[in-house]
C-alpha cells in the first residue's frame, strides 16, 4: 500500500504557480466541492460576458480566471475557456498571461491522462521562454516537462528534466525551486528502492526548506517532506515514526487538495496497519473524495484501492468489492492499483462463498501479475537515475568533458598550432565519447542485474508468498474449492519461474552450471566446457549468462537448426563462448536489425570485450565472444 501514491511531482504545479504568481489559494480543510464552492464565482463572470460589451483585455481576464477554476474537476471547460483566454492573449501579445494559461491547460490535460496534448502546451510554455530569453519560464516548463513524464511513469525522462532544473535554480539560487526538486528526486529514489540516497535528498531539502520564509513556499514543501519522511519509516517498518511524520503533515495543511488526497491516504494506510479501522476509514473516504472531486485518475485509483483494503479489513465484503471494481474500471493503466483492486475482490468473493466470481478475478489477477513482471523488466534500462549507482561515474564524466573543453580552449588559441592541435583534440573527443559510452553502458548492465535480482526475488518471496497464503486461507472455507486452488498452483509455478527466468539460482553456483542447467532445457542444444573452472566478476558472469541466453534463443527460435552447440572456454586471461548450429542462417547485411543480437552486442561493448558473428545457409550461424577476465 505505500508505494500507491505514484504522484513524483505532486507538488510540481504549486512550485511552478510560485515562481510565477507568487503563490496558491489555500483551503480550509473543510472543504467545499469545488463544483459548488466556486459556482457563484462562475456565475458572476459569464454574467459579465453576457450583459454588456467589454474590453478585450477583460474578457482574456475572465477566461484565464475560468480556466483557472474548473482545471481541477471540468477538463472539458477548462480546455474550452483556456482556447479562448489564449486567442485573446495572443492578439494582445500577453506573454506572461498566455504563459500561465498554457500551464494550466497542460496540467488539466495531464489530470485527464491526455498526455500528448499536455506535452503540446508545454512545449509552447518553453518557446514563449526561449523566445523572451526568461530563465524562470524555462525552468518552469522543464518542470512541467518532468510532472507529464511522472504521471506517465516514465522516470528516465522525469529524472533528466530535474536535474536539468535542478542545475539551473543551485545556479542561480532559488532555494524554493532547489527545495521541490529535491524532495520529489527524493521520491523517485524511495520508488526504486534507493532508501539511503532518498534520505539524503530529503534531509538537504529539509535544511534549505527551513532558510525560507515561513510563507514563501515554506507550507507546502514541509508537508511534502513530512509524508516522505513517512513513506521512507514505513518501509523501514518503523510505523510509529511514520505516523508521527503523518500526523505532523496533517496538522499543517496548508490547504491545497492534492495535499488533502495524500495526507489522508497516508493516514489511513498507517492507521490501517495499527487496527484502528474507524479512523482509517475515516480518512480513506475522505481521500477517496478529495480524489473523485480532483477528476485525477490516478489519485482516484489509489484512493480508492486503500477504500478497499479498510472495508476488506472491517469484513466488509460487498463495499471492499465496490470500490475495488471502481479502481479497476477507472483506468487500466496503472497496473499496480489494479493488481491491488483484484486481489481484493477475490478476497471479499471468496468470504462471500462466491466461488465462480472469485476463480474469474482470480485468473485476471495472475494476467495482471504477468504484466507486471513484464513492464518492471522493459523498463530497467530506461531508469537511467539507478543505473548511475557511484558517484564516480558521474566524477568521471564530469572530468572528460571538462577535458574536452581544455583542448577546444587551445586549439582555438595556439594559432600556428591550430591544426595540429584540432587532430589531437578530435582524437581526444572521440575516445572520451567511447569511454563515455563505456561508463553508461556499464552502468545500465549493473543497475539491470541488480533489478533483475531484486525482482527475481520480490516474485518469489512476496507475490508467491501471497498466493500460498491466500491458498490456505480459500482451504478453510467450508465448500470445496479445488478448481481455485488448482489455479493457485498454477500462478505459484509461472511466479517462480519467471522468478528463475530473470535471475537464475544456478548462477550464483558458477557460470558452468548455470549453462549446463540452461542448455538442457534444449533437446537439441549440447554444452561443452574447456579450461579452467574458477569463478569471475559477477558482472562478466551475468553478461555471459544473458548473451549465451539470448543467443540460443535466437538459434531455437530462427534457425530451424538440428543440433546447436554452447561452448564455454575458459583460461586465466580470458573467457570464450561460441554459440554455433546448423540451421538456415541469415543475411549479414542485416544482422544490425535485430534487436536481441543488438543486445548482445551493447552487453559485450561494456566489458570491451569482442564478438564475431558469421552465417551463410549452407553452414548455419556461429557467434563468438571474448571477454578478458582481468582488465
Amino acid at each position: 500500500m505505500m508505494t500507491r501514491f505514484v504522484n513524483c511531482l505532486k507538488y510540481t504545479i504549486f512550485f511552478v504557480l510560485a515562481l510565477t504568481s507568487g503563490g496558491a489559494a489555500a483551503q480550509s480543510d473543510d472543504y467545499v466541492p469545488r463544483h459548488i464552492a466556486f459556482q457563484p464565482e462562475v456565475d458572476a463572470n459569464m454574467l459579465e460576458l453576457t450583459e454588456r460589451p467589454i474590453a478585450d483585455t477583460r474578457k482574456m481576464e475572465i477566461y484565464k480566471k475560468l480556466t483557472d477554476i474548473y482545471q481541477h474537476f471540468n477538463h472539458d471547460s477548462c480546455a474550452h475557456y483556456a482556447r479562448r483566454a489564449i486567442a485573446y492573449a495572443t492578439r494582445l501579445k500577453e506573454y506572461n498571461l498566455l504563459f500561465d494559461i498554457y500551464s494550466t491547460a497542460g496540467v488539466s490535460y495531464v489530470f485527464n491522462s491526455d498526455y500528448d496534448s499536455a506535452s503540446i502546451y508545454f512545449n509552447r510554455m518553453m518557446e514563449i521562454g526561449v523566445e523572451r530569453n526568461d530563465k524562470k519560464m524555462q525552468t518552469n516548463a522543464l518542470m512541467m516537462f518532468a510532472y507529464n513524464y511522472s504521471k506517465q511513469g516514465k522516470y528516465n525522462s522525469a529524472i533528466e528534466y530535474y536535474l536539468k532544473v535542478l542545475a539551473i535554480t543551485e545556479k542561480e539560487s532559488w532555494t524554493l525551486g532547489s527545495v521541490g526538486t529535491l524532495i520529489n528526486l527524493s521520491e523517485l529514489n524511495r520508488r526504486l528502492g534507493n532508501f539511503e540516497t532518498a534520505f539524503q535528498q530529503l534531509k538537504q531539502a529539509e535544511e534549505l526548506c527551513n532558510t525560507l520564509d515561513y510563507h514563501g513556499g515554506y507550507l507546502w514543501n514541509i508537508v511534502h517532506i513530512y509524508n516522505e519522511y513517512a513513506y521512507n519509516y514505513i518501509n523501514q517498518g518503523d510505523y510509529e515514526t511514520a505516523l508521527r511524520y503523518a500526523l505532523k503533515s496533517d496538522s499543517i495543511n496548508p490547504g491545497f487538495q492534492v495535499n488533502l488526497c495524500y495526507s489522508h491516504g497516508l493516514l489511513a494506510t498507517l492507521y490501517l496497519h495499527f487496527k484502528d479501522y474507524e479512523l482509517a476509514l475515516q480518512h480513506a473516504y475522505r481521500s477517496f473524495e478529495v480524489a473523485a472531486e480532483l477528476n485525477d485518475k490516478n489519485l482516484y485509483a489509489n484512493a480508492g484501492a486503500i477504500l478497499s483494503d479498510v472495508y476488506l479489513a472491517m469484513h466488509r465484503y460487498a463495499e471492499a468489492e465496490a470500490a475495488a471494481l471502481r479502481v479497476w474500471q477507472a483506468d487500466s493503466t496503472f497496473i499496480d492499483e489494479s493488481r491491488d483492486a483484484v486481489r481484493n475482490i477475490v478476497m471479499a468473493n471468496i468470504y462471500m462463498q462466491q466461488t465462480e466470481r472469485a476463480a474469474y478475478f482470480l485468473r485476471k489477477y495472475s494476467e495482471l501479475n504477468a504484466q507486471y513482471a513484464q513492464k518492471s523488466f522493459q523498463t530497467l534500462l530506461s531508469d537511467m537515475f539507478v543505473k548511475y549507482d557511484t558517484e564516480k561515474k558521474e566524477i568521471r564524466i564530469a572530468t572528460l568533458e571538462r577535458e574536452r573543453r581544455l583542448y577546444t580552449g587551445l586549439g582555438v588559441a595556439g594559432g600556428l598550432l591550430a591544426i595540429a592541435l584540432g587532430v589531437v583534440m578530435w582524437q581526444k573527443q572521440r575516445n572520451a565519447r567511447k569511454e563515455r559510452q563505456l561508463i553508461a553502458a556499464r552502468s545500465i548492465l549493473d543497475g539491470e542485474m541488480k533489478e533483475r535480482s531484486r525482482l527475481a526475488q520480490d516474485l518469489h518471496d512476496r507475490l508467491s508468498g501471497n498466493l500460498s497464503a491466500l491458498k490456505i486461507e480459500i482451504a478453510k472455507q467450508n465448500e470445496a474449492q479445488q478448481k481455485i486452488n488448482e489455479m493457485l498452483d498454477k500462478c505459484i509455478i509461472d511466479i517462480r519461474d519467471t522468478a528463475h527466468n530473470l535471475m537464475p539460482v544456478s548462477l550464483q553456483r558458477g557460470l558452468k552450471v548455470a549453462l549446463e542447467d540452461f542448455a538442457v532445457k534444449f533437446p537439441n542444444v549440447s554444452f561443452h566446457f574447456f579450461g579452467t573452472e574458477e569463478r569471475i566478476a559477477e558482472r562478466l558472469e551475468y553478461i555471459i549468462y544473458c548473451c549465451a541466453c539470448e543467443l540460443l534463443n535466437n538459434s531455437v527460435r530462427h534457425s530451424n537448426a538440428e543440433s546447436i552447440n554452447l561452448q564455454l572456454i575458459q583460461d586465466g586471461k580470458f573467457v570464450t563462448l561460441t554459440v554455433s548450429d546448423n540451421g538456415c542462417g541469415f543475411d549479414e547485411q542485416n544482422i544490425e536489425k535485430g534487436l536481441g543480437l543488438q543486445s548482445v552486442r551493447n552487453r559485450v561493448v561494456s566489458c570491451n570485450g569482442k564478438i564475431d558473428v558469421v552465417s551463410s545457409s549452407e553452414n548455419g550461424t556461429e557467434t563468438t565472444i571474448e571477454l578478458r577476465i582481468t582488465e
